[in-house]
């Protein structure tokens, strides 16, 4: 029994992890309808930022965590620097596939770029201990503060974000250019400023998942982010790429299925069924758990 509390648990941690990441991708996707596979890029741009930025927070006398602050703000750049650069010139005069062309550039672009730097280079560093040792014990099973503190992030970013796509003006623009952004534009609204808007939240919110991230597993590399965020995409697409809920959902499963995958199947094997998971939903319910098959226009 102990076993299963165990590995529902790191499913969890998991879960709650790829969610922040899911998060950032169906933002994106659900406005302006494009797969930003940078994304899980810029996870890695806010873990490098956060191994610099600890030394200073310490040094203020701030906790650890607090250089989530400036992770945060580097990742919003560097997201309305891609979008400006690269996504909004696609956008204007290229089509589906060249944006797509596009973000894999992108990722490829920002890897090399860190790893060109000095600072950085291509060896992972080791980051410094985020949150404090501990946890509470279930059932013979300690649960770490850690994996306490990414489970309920996780799902009070989900419902904070949800909450201001529906309550807030800038949230209400998001849905209104995610609907149709020529009925925007005659609304009123700059749908460049709201697609802008959007990455930047989009880029901060990887920044707390390389937080989460790091808390858990205390290694940084310039790659770090291809793998992770293609774990995020596939639970965007389950729970219903463009859906905030849905990712959050998507994001449990997927946890959850590495996570019994790993113990009770094979570790090596727990990749194989995360994506098996992606052609199978494509295959029965291509919209995902929460979405709406809705038939296209010709």
């Amino acid at each position: 029994m102990s076993t299963f509390i165990q590995t529902m648990i790191v499913g969890l941690r998991l879960g709650s992890i790829y969610a922040l990441v899911a998060l950032g991708y169906t933002m994106v996707y659900g406005i302006i309808r494009l797969i930003n596979f940078a994304h899980g890029d810029f996870i890695m741009v806010g873990g490098y930022t956060m191994i610099f930025s600890v030394p200073l927070a310490l040094s203020l006398g701030l906790p650890a965590w607090a250089a989530v602050i400036a992770a945060v703000a580097v990742c919003a750049l560097v997201g309305m620097g891609t979008e400006l650069i690269a996504y909004r010139p696609v956008r204007k005069t290229g089509t589906n596939m060249t944006a797509l062309i596009t973000a894999i550039a992108m990722s490829l672009l920002l890897e090399n770029l860190a790893q060109a730097i000095p600072a950085i280079g291509p060896n992972p560093k080791v980051a410094s201990q985020i949150f404090a040792a501990g946890g509470v014990d279930l059932g013979g099973v300690t649960m770490e503060y850690t994996t306490i503190l990414t489970i309920v992030i996780g799902a009070c970013v989900c419902a904070a974000l949800y909450l201001f796509t529906q309550k807030t003006r800038l949230g209400r623009a998001m849905r209104c250019v995610a609907e149709d952004k020529s009925a925007a534009t005659l609304m009123g609204i700059n749908v460049n400023h709201t697609i802008l808007s959007t990455f930047a939240i989009g880029s901060g919110l990887a920044a707390v998942a390389a937080l989460m991230y790091m808390a858990q597993y205390p290694k940084i590399y310039t790659t770090m982010g291809a793998l992770l965020g293609l774990k995020a995409f596939v639970a965007a697409v389950l729970g219903g790429i463009g859906i905030l809920p849905g990712a959050m959902l998507g994001g449990i499963v997927i946890g959850l299925v590495e996570s019994f995958s790993t113990t009770y199947i094979s570790s090596s094997m727990a990749d194989t069924f995360v994506f098996l998971i992606l052609i199978v939903v494509l295959v029965i319910k291509p919209a995902g758990i929460l979405g709406k098959n809705v038939g296209e226009k010709v």
